[in-house]
């Protein structure tokens, strides 16, 4: 039998968002939809929702906004619509945000489009934590790449001996971390290809900033929490810094209130320290701009799931079967089957012991922020 935790989490986009909003009703949550332009892989409709619990009411903004968002990599949600669903089941913790005067926010599906279709990234096929740039200016260049896109997407899916010869031994010689940077940390230059920023805002862009600006023009205090999932040893959370490069006052704050004493230290995508590499083009700190007045706390959790060499390869069927898609190419049925169900699963464990390790430390540092604000 499924334990009471394994049932917040869902098989499908449809059933994730029909449990969130079903869940934030009993929790006597204000609900808000910003319909996608596009339907989802079953024909349903696709939406970010916003679900609101203001412990003061009426129609003056709180003074302390706690969010949480899951699905900024489609997939991911997965995972993060678990937590977000967990959360607003558990009177104890809305109890704990309620008498401290903490509103919060449940951000659901930031990329529903990729959550439904089984994908990381938008329907524009872009990554949209590498989205988030000033598309005027001259965008960043990652010729390693560059050099390395035709040995990710070969012609041939599953990949044949040679090519994934080539591909150990390009990991092999530059190293897993230099590798890491080269292919994940953000390109702008192959449009079909992994980890694209884009050439310019997605829906979701758009769409989370005007979110941003409903909820959060006005408030004192706003945090918020990110959900991830897929870098890390199964089971385990890294929880990283989500603040503006040089906020050294915000990065204290989330320090002092999420790192346990040391027992969960929070690492930095630009030291080295995190599992994740360095990133161009974060979403995080759009909140600097749309919510200028409010003094902001972020952190991003990253939810271990399967081997990194496991989740390069779900990463490059998905995108070579979305350049089959895109020149329309026939491809076999079991194929498009395996691929969806090997990038699934190099972004959600589909087990109770899982679920619950996520959903113990989501939710605990939910009621750390909570506690402190």
């Amino acid at each position: 039998m499924p334990t009471e935790i394994s049932l917040a989490f869902s098989a499908t986009y449809q059933e994730a968002r029909h449990k969130f909003l079903q869940a934030a009703s009993a929790a006597g949550a204000q609900h808000t939809a910003w319909k996608h332009p596009l339907p989802g892989a079953d024909g349903e409709e696709l939406a970010l929702d916003a679900a609101l619990l203001d412990p003061a009411g009426g129609p003056s903004k709180p003074v302390k906004l706690l969010v949480v968002s899951s699905a900024c990599h489609g997939v991911e949600g997965y995972c993060g619509s678990g937590v977000q669903v967990q959360a607003l089941r558990h009177p104890v913790l809305l109890k704990q945000a309620q008498k401290a005067g903490v509103a919060l926010l449940l951000l659901h599906g930031l990329n529903p489009y990729g959550f439904s279709h089984t994908r990381r990234v938008t329907h524009e096929n872009v990554d949209l934590n590498r989205n988030f740039l000033d598309f005027s200016k001259m965008l960043p260049r990652n010729p390693a790449y560059v050099d390395l896109h035709l040995k990710l997407l070969p012609q041939h899916w599953p990949p044949k001996p040679v090519n994934v010869a080539k591909i150990m031994w390009y990991l092999g010689t530059r190293g897993m971390k230099a590798a890491q940077q080269a292919l994940s940390g953000g390109q702008y230059e192959v449009p079909d290809g992994l980890f694209f920023g884009g050439t310019s805002a997605t829906w979701s862009n758009a769409t989370l900033r005007e979110v941003l600006r409903h909820y959060g023009t006005g408030v004192a205090q706003l945090a918020w929490i990110d959900l991830h999932s897929g870098l890390g040893e199964k089971g385990a959370c890294e929880r990283t810094f989500a603040m503006r490069r040089g906020d050294v006052v915000g990065q204290a704050r989330a320090r002092a209130w999420w790192d346990g004493g040391g027992a969960t230290p929070l690492k930095s995508l630009d030291d080295g320290s995190s599992v994740s590499a360095a990133l161009t083009g974060l979403m995080w700190p759009c909140v600097y701009d749309e919510c200028p007045a409010s003094e902001v706390t972020m952190m991003a959790m990253e939810f271990g799931t399967v081997p990194k060499l496991q989740v390069l390869k779900a990463l490059r069927g998905d995108h070579w079967l979305y350049q089959q898609q895109q020149k329309a190419l026939p491809v076999a049925a079991e194929l498009v089957a395996q691929i969806k169900k090997e990038l699934r699963d190099a972004f959600y464990v589909d087990t109770d012991l899982w679920k619950s390790q996520v959903v113990e430390q989501g939710v605990g540092a939910i009621a750390q922020a909570a506690m402190n604000m």
